[in-house]
Formats: structure tokens, C-alpha cells, sequence
């Protein structure tokens, strides 16, 4: 790591686990961001960036989002200077939404809000912050338009024409877990990018 380092001015993560597991996902973290910040430190960098998700700072018991309020929590306490992007679900989330939401043979999903947000947006807003100064604070992104979970997957499926049934079911958990009607929307002051649904859906056909 200290080779890979050397001469770095800003480091960017956007690594992610290979296990969602509750353990797993929390292990991987809190490890390898501890030794991503140690190795920054004694290479002099002077920026971390990490990508991580809206709503980790609200109520919730998502195990997949608790891994990532830890990995925030060990930046903020490091000592280097940092700036935490938290994201949206992207669009491209969608079809595996859906694969994880199968409940006898119908993809069950709550009516909480969602403002989803295009991956090429997202990489804008990481290089933006990583070529400007540390904000040693959160930034908020997102997409411009706020869907019921439901009506999001149910959206996006209709137009690949995938016949699965959509169904909002409030009881239904997300990653694991209920959520509240605005887990996961921006707050007030976050930053909104423009590409839509309609536009992200006819340029990004699912994987064969």
C-alpha cells in the first residue's frame, strides 16, 4: 500500500464488500479503513475521500449501513483531513433491488421514498470533491426525482418489460431491515443532479 501511495495528494475510496453478512460487511470496513488511513498518513496525503450512502445517520437497523456508519465514524475520528459523499441508491441498483425483494414469486418492497441517482453522477460529484479541499464534514448527492420504492423497481421493470410483479408491501424490509417513509432521502441543502429515470432507463439495458 505504501507503494501505491507514494506521491498521492488525495486518496479515493469506493471500495466495497464482497459479503453483505452483518459480520462480514462490518469486518471489512472497519479493517481495511483503518489501514487505508494509517498508510495515508505515513505517505503525507492530504484528502480522503469515501463514498458512502444517504441515511446511514438516521434511524435504522440495516446491517449493510451500520458497516458503513462505522467505516464514517473511524474517517471523522482519524485525524485526516476527509470529506464523506453520501449517495443515493443509483439507478443501477435497480434489477438487483429486485432480485433481493422476491417473496413467492412477487418482488415485495415497501413505499418508503427514494430519490435515486444515475452511477455516472455520482463519479462526477466524487471527482468534484476529491479535486476540491476537504470539507471534514458529509455532502449530500442525489437524483431529481423522489419515487415510492415500489414505484421505482416497478417503473424500471415495466419498462425492460421483465413480467415479475411489483408489489408495496410496508412490512417488507430493505437490505435486511423496515425503514422509515425518508430513510433514505437527501436532506435539505443537498446537492441534486439532473439525470432522470426516463433518461437513465432507454441508454442502460439490463445485463444479459
Amino acid at each position: 500500500m505504501a507503494a501505491a501511495l507514494a506521491g498521492a495528494d488525495v486518496v479515493v475510496d469506493v471500495s466495497n464488500s464482497p459479503s453483505f453478512e452483518q459480520r462480514a460487511v462490518l469486518d471489512f470496513f472497519t479493517t481495511s479503513t483503518t489501514n487505508l488511513l494509517e498508510a495515508e498518513k505515513a505517505a503525507g496525503v492530504g484528502h480522503h475521500v469515501a463514498l458512502t450512502i444517504v441515511g446511514t445517520n438516521r434511524p435504522q437497523q440495516i446491517p449493510y449501513f451500520a458497516a458503513k456508519m462505522a467505516q464514517e465514524l473511524i474517517i471523522r475520528e482519524s485525524g485526516m483531513p476527509y470529506s464523506l459523499v453520501h449517495a443515493t441508491q443509483f439507478f443501477e441498483f435497480l434489477g438487483s433491488i429486485a432480485d433481493i425483494s422476491v417473496v413467492g414469486g412477487e418482488i415485495r418492497l415497501p413505499g418508503a421514498l427514494c430519490q435515486p441517482i444515475a452511477a455516472a453522477d455520482v463519479a462526477t460529484a466524487v471527482a468534484q470533491t476529491a479535486a476540491g479541499a476537504p470539507v471534514n464534514g458529509d455532502i449530500e448527492i442525489a437524483g431529481p426525482e423522489q419515487f415510492g420504492l415500489d414505484e421505482w423497481i416497478r417503473r424500471g421493470l415495466a419498462f425492460r418489460k421483465d413480467p415479475r410483479r411489483v408489489v408495496r408491501d410496508d412490512t417488507a424490509p430493505y437490505y435486511g431491515a423496515a425503514i422509515d417513509e425518508r430513510t433514505l432521502v437527501p436532506v435539505d441543502g443537498a446537492r441534486i443532479f439532473a439525470t432522470t429515470l426516463e433518461e437513465w432507463l432507454p441508454a442502460n439495458p439490463p445485463r444479459k
